[in-house]
């Protein structure tokens, strides 16, 4: 195996590497309003039996079975159920009671008659269709009993699990706990986005496209931006590693003369597991963990792309290990053939597209790591492997970037 402290490993290598360093950040407590793409930190029981009671699912009437059949050809109209209301008797078996969607159903019935298939005249009714007996009705418990685990610990809080856990009364939940995260950009180039750039500076994007891909994870952070100086950077960069879980930095780590990161790092007493990979984009990326704060470090190159990609790459199936969820693998099919001449592990950008029941993907034309503009018209990343050519149906896997539909 590749030694991680030399530089440039293979990719598998350094995605191995950062998901070795997931961690547990414990369990806190939220209300079921802030819970949606939490993850549960204890299992959900049935508070009661689901349904609570016997319940009709049609409107019409409820008849005792047996009654109905002894009875002359008009069923006499007792009374009506209600959908809310507490339980009501049929006193008389050849009677019928009017009951309502989701209404308890009365004792001494066990039969609903829905009422397309009645004949109403003044207070009676006349069935014209064949009955079967307990049909139309939603029986206690059927659907799950009191105590049963509904949703098991480790579930993604989605709107689907959002309405079980207010249907068992659950107004705060236990969920694993989000790791605090400052996104740091570096560089004397950036200036504000509310500022006029002068020739030699650009607008800060990465911090915002970190901190809005973050915000879709349901993670809340701060960002930050240090300029390309040794002395402030070592300062600033301490401050956070004591703030901070984790730290996501885009810029200062190529072989600039003004790229001080890793050597910052170095002083901090920051652990290097990697630095450089053999991938573009993303190769000069280095990942690190401080020794005495737990803090990791995701250190990205300072190209957007580069950036963009890293952290659907590296970042996303580490998060989703920390909280014991599973990284879905998905794959689709080239919809042209592809070289890589490289002796680097490839991600193109594509669109994809379902045709013919299949997921196919057209790489899509960009003019390099910097092109900001073309990450809005993929959905994604193909990985090609190197030195090799994938002919057009070749299936190869994706990092989608976007929902693919």
């Amino acid at each position: 195996m590749t030694d991680p402290h030399n530089e440039l490993i293979p990719f598998e290598e350094a995605l191995n590497h950062v998901l070795e360093y997931c961690q547990d950040y414990g369990v806190e407590q939220v209300g079921l309003g802030e819970s949606l793409n939490r993850v549960l930190a204890e299992p959900i029981e049935a508070d009661r039996d689901f349904p609570p009671f016997d319940r009709s699912t049609k409107d019409g009437i409820a008849v005792n079975f047996k009654g109905m059949q002894l009875a002359e050809s008009h069923l006499k109209i007792q009374g009506i159920a209600q959908a809310g209301s507490s339980q009501i008797t049929l006193k008389d078996d050849a009677h019928c009671i009017e009951i309502m969607t989701g209404a308890v159903l009365p004792e001494n019935s066990d039969t609903v008659i829905m009422y397309e298939h009645l004949e109403r005249s003044n207070d009676n009714f006349k069935v014209h269709k064949a009955v079967k007996k307990g049909q139309n009705i939603h029986s206690q418990a059927s659907d799950v009993a009191k105590g049963e685990i509904l949703l098991p610990s480790g579930t993604r809080i989605t709107a689907s699990e959002i309405g079980v856990l207010a249907s068992v009364g659950k107004s705060n939940i236990q969920v694993k706990k989000l790791p605090e995260i400052g996104v740091v950009a570096t560089g004397n180039e950036l200036v504000e986005v509310n500022e006029k750039p002068l020739a030699h500076q650009i607008r800060k994007s990465n911090t915002y496209s970190l901190t809005g891909l973050l915000t879709d994870l349901g993670i809340l952070s701060e960002s930050y931006h240090f300029k390309d100086d040794a002395e402030s950077l070592k300062i600033e960069l301490e401050g956070l590693l004591h703030k901070k879980d984790v730290l996501l930095l885009s810029g200062g780590v190529s072989k600039g003369k003004f790229d001080f990161l890793p050597e910052t790092f170095a002083k901090l007493g920051v652990e290097k597991v990697f630095h450089k990979v053999l991938q573009r984009p993303g190769k000069p990326f280095w990942f690190g963990k401080h020794v005495k704060t737990n803090t990791l470090i995701f250190s990205f190159p300072g190209n957007p792309v580069s950036t963009f990609a890293n952290f659907h790459v590296y970042f996303i199936p580490w998060l989703n290990k920390t909280l014991g969820l599973s990284s879905a693998r998905i794959t689709v099919f080239l919809k042209e053939s592809v070289e890589n001449t490289t002796g680097l592990t490839l991600f193109k950008g594509v669109r994809v597209q379902v045709i013919n029941g299949q997921f196919e993907a057209e790489v899509v034309q960009t003019t390099g790591s910097g092109d900001l503009v073309g990450l809005t018209k993929i959905d994604g990343f193909v990985q090609l492997p190197s030195n090799t050519k994938l002919e057009k149906g070749t299936l190869v896997p994706l990092v989608p970037t976007k929902t693919i539909v």
